[in-house]
């Protein structure tokens, strides 16, 4: 039960419920959504969010889903079940696209793996689209809407014949039109038309003697006169017979193809059935796609266990507001949990603090999900099913029954009271206003009493005291408190629950500056306990907002040092795996320096016997022996590393010379325009960001010469190495100007699409695509809303029909 009765229009769902008709691509489905109910079974309502959450997995993995030609072909049923009546050529091609489209989701589901879609699947059993009807219907007409040549042997004859008739009188008619330009009867820029059905001439009255033949009509202004050669009569009765002739054989052609198509009526309706459920499904599903819904776990109780959770129009506003403008507003989440141990959230706070929008986002939020939407939540919620929403919020005064605000709110108030159980949700706004404080406040007390008695589920929003007190003292109710900055006296809008919340009143009067008389005085007239009272709340609300700043500086700390350990530990394995094999190429260097200083010695020692202990000989073979230690044994002294610095603009001007940080060549610099530099890497010209790149000196460039040299010489090269990078062009070498996204969630693809950009423009690619499928359009708008956000785009269109169309984005790089 929904209480009141225009429910829909108070909580704000009409709003969506219009959303979902705008999603839906035909008649059929929208019929589906005017027929949207409340859903307070377990069962049936788990099955309806089944079928969306799969089809939005199936709208967010951009997968090849029929999305085009969804008729509601079941207006043409009833005319087609009349024996000898037919359907026209319009009629037919709404019929075959359509079944062509049903035949497409029924065997897009089947070819699917079996736990993929499985509610989806279901829905297809027992849907049938004949084939040979297909067939039948192809044959007729195109995918164009026009009647194909050969629909029959005898319409092709015809078409043939009256093809060339027309192709005659066209031949003489021009003859005659040219011979009547040549005498000025008619005017030098006119051409023939059709007039009854019969091509004439437009002539001018004054020249209608001369030109023989039959006068079908004028013009207005009674100065042109419209007349048929008498050359040209006998090919117009030709032409007109042929017509005639045509069309009767498309009308028996016609009236067959209604005949072969009558029987299959009844499977028909189903079929269109099926369609239009599948249509209502994908609007849900682009609906949960649109607000970033998910499917909660569904218990078969009363229970709202959510987090992250956020107003759905809010959501749809702001992100409207964010394209007319670029304000880039979000909506605040809420946590909210209510299970049978706390059953009751009673929320108070300031005013403009959003104590309502929480309230109405409970009852939008849990209204959705019982009329089978997603809701917009993070991914680790819970929720149950309520039999009953039962809601109180606005004015209700009514001039015809005589009812003031506060009779209405305690109407509202008989009726929650009389038909709200443990399966009821009771959403009440600004619980006991209208009347007098004291007494509105002890009538809401008891009336609140009441309803935890009959252990109902509910959010209440209110200023009284006394109710926030009758919460913290009563079993089942919990406070929530509106968060609130009181050093700026702003609302944060964020829930919390545990403890209520000040309103704030006489801080915010004093802010906006009464005079200060009036302030005192209102403070004299509430009572020192109510002032304390509020200050406290005030010091327990500016306490936990430091001690949140607090906590939030601690985990940003703790992330730091969190990195730094993982790099120091990443540092660590790095000289653990490279210190055994470093250790291992020494010691083998060291046992070859070894064997070929003990070869030197021994060789000395030899001559130096063998020139029997000459002073000029053992002279020559020790300083033979020192050459060899100096050369061989002697350890330099490291030299010392140069430090490279990033570049920066004005730090590099054309004609320098560059390398990108990390490679081994170099180029020189073409131009500079702002942090962007056009680089000549050898024959390549490319773009990259200022801050990619080192300046080099004269020593540096020579190095890195020699070292390119002697790297060509090792791979058995000549040729020059000069400045080319080997690793750029190897790069550009292994690049495809091509990257497919199918399949791709949008996160992913935007990920790679940048990638593949960068990449792109430092290899000075002319041109490159992206393969991302129809699908619902999500990858497409990704790519494209990235692609024009980007300077070196040039431009961005479709690829031709041919090869991919809509389903390939082609992007041309400046």
């Amino acid at each position: 039960m929904l209480l009141p009765q225009h429910f829909e229009q108070k909580i704000g769902f009409s709003t969506l419920r219009e959303q979902l008709e705008a999603n839906c691509l035909s008649a059929l489905g929208r019929q589906y959504v005017a027929r949207m109910e409340f859903q307070p079974k377990h069962e049936p309502l788990l099955k309806l969010l089944q079928q969306t959450a799969e089809f939005a997995y199936l709208l967010r993995s951009g997968a090849d889903f029929p999305a085009s030609h969804y008729y509601d072909a079941k207006v043409h049923f009833q005319r087609a079940a009349l024996p000898g009546a037919y359907l026209d050529v319009t009629a037919f091609f709404e019929v075959k696209m359509s079944l062509r489209t049903i035949r497409q989701a029924l065997t897009f589901f089947s070819q699917a793996d079996e736990d993929q879609y499985p509610t989806l699947r279901l829905l297809g059993i027992g849907v049938q689209v004949d084939r040979n009807l297909l067939a039948a219907l192809d044959k007729v007409v195109d995918d164009d809407g026009a009647v194909r040549d050969d629909a029959s042997p005898l319409l092709r004859q015809i078409r043939q014949e009256l093809i060339a008739r027309q192709g005659q009188l066209r031949r003489q008619i021009a003859g005659i039109l040219r011979h009547a330009k040549t005498e000025g009867w008619i005017p030098s820029d006119a051409e023939p038309t059709i007039r009854g059905g019969r091509l004439v001439l437009p002539v001018i009255a004054e020249h209608k003697r001369k030109v023989k033949g039959l006068i079908h009509d004028e013009s207005a202004s009674g100065q042109t006169v419209y007349i048929e050669p008498e050359a040209v009569f006998e090919l117009n009765n030709d032409i007109k017979d042929l017509d005639n002739a045509y069309h009767r054989e498309l009308i028996r052609i016609l009236t067959a193809l209604t005949d072969q198509l009558r029987p299959h009526i009844p499977d028909l309706r189903k079929a269109y059935g099926y369609l239009g459920l599948i249509d209502f499904i994908r609007a849900k599903a682009r609906l949960a796609v649109t607000l970033d819904c998910q499917l909660p776990q569904l218990h078969n109780k009363p229970l709202l266990k959510w987090h992250g959770v956020r107003h759905p129009l809010l959501q749809l506003a702001f992100a409207q507001h964010k394209r007319d403008s670029g304000d880039p507003r979000e909506v605040v989440p809420l946590d909210l949990e209510l299970n049978h141990e706390q059953r009751i959230l009673v929320i108070s706070g300031p005013n403009a603090g959003g104590k309502s929008v929480s309230l109405k986002t409970v009852g939008l939020v849990q209204f959705m999900l019982q009329m089978g939407l997603l809701i917009p939540c993070a991914d680790n919620s819970e929720a149950g099913v309520f039999e009953d929403i039962f809601l109180d919020i606005g004015d209700e005064q009514s001039l015809e029954n005589d009812l003031s605000t506060y009779s209405s709110h305690l109407l509202a108030m008989k009726q929650f009271l009389l038909l709200a159980g443990k399966k009821s949700l009771v959403l009440i706004d600004e619980f006991g206003t209208g009347t007098e404080p004291s007494l509105g406040g002890a009538i809401a007390e008891a009336v609140l009493d009441q309803l935890n008695k009959a252990r109902v589920f509910g959010v209440i929003t209110t200023h009284y005291t006394n109710l926030k007190n009758f919460a913290e003292r009563t079993p089942h109710l919990v406070n929530g408190a509106m968060r609130y900055d009181p050093e700026k006296l702003q609302p944060l809008y964020r829930l919390e629950v545990g403890k209520p919340g000040s309103s704030f009143a006489i801080e915010i009067a004093r802010k906006i500056g009464l005079p200060k008389e009036v302030v005192e005085r209102a403070t004299q007239l509430v009572g020192k306990d109510k002032i304390r009272y509020d200050r406290l709340l005030e010091g327990l609300e500016k306490e936990k907002t430091e001690l949140e700043q607090r906590t939030a500086e601690a985990a940003k700390a703790e992330r730091r040092l969190k990195s730094a350990a993982k790099e120091y530990q990443d540092l660590k394995q790095h000289l653990e795996d490279t210190k055994l094999e470093t250790l291992r190429t020494a010691k083998q260097q060291a046992k070859a320096l070894l064997v070929n200083t003990n070869q030197q010695i021994e060789a000395t020692i030899g001559e130096i016997r063998r020139g029997n202990a000459e002073k000029e000989v053992n002279k020559a073979a020790r300083e033979k022996l020192e050459t060899f230690v100096k050369k061989e044994l002697q350890i330099e002294p490291p030299k010392p590393k140069a430090t490279r610095e990033r570049a920066v603009a004005g730090a590099v001007q054309p004609g320098d010379k560059v390398a990108l940080f990390g490679q081994d060549g170099y180029g020189e610099v073409v131009s500079v325009k702002g942090q962007t530099a056009e680089v000549m890497f050898g024959g390549l010209k490319t773009l990259t960001k200022l801050n990619q790149l080192e300046k080099l000196g004269r020593a540096e460039i020579r190095e890195r010469e020699q070292a390119a040299k002697a790297k060509a010489g090792k791979l058995g090269g000549g040729g020059s190495t000069g400045g080319n990078s080997v690793n750029i062009t190897d790069r550009m070498a292994g690049f495809s100007p091509t990257l497919d996204l199918r399949g791709e969630r949008a996160e992913d693809a935007l990920t790679k699409t940048m990638s593949f950009v960068d990449d792109a423009v430092m290899l000075g690619m002319p041109e490159i695509k992206f393969v991302h499928g129809r699908g619902n359009g999500v990858l497409r708008q990704v790519v494209r809303d990235y692609l024009r956000s980007q300077r070196a785009v040039a431009s961005v269109a479709d690829e031709h029909p041919d090869r991919g169309g809509d389903g390939v984005t082609i992007a041309v790089l400046k």
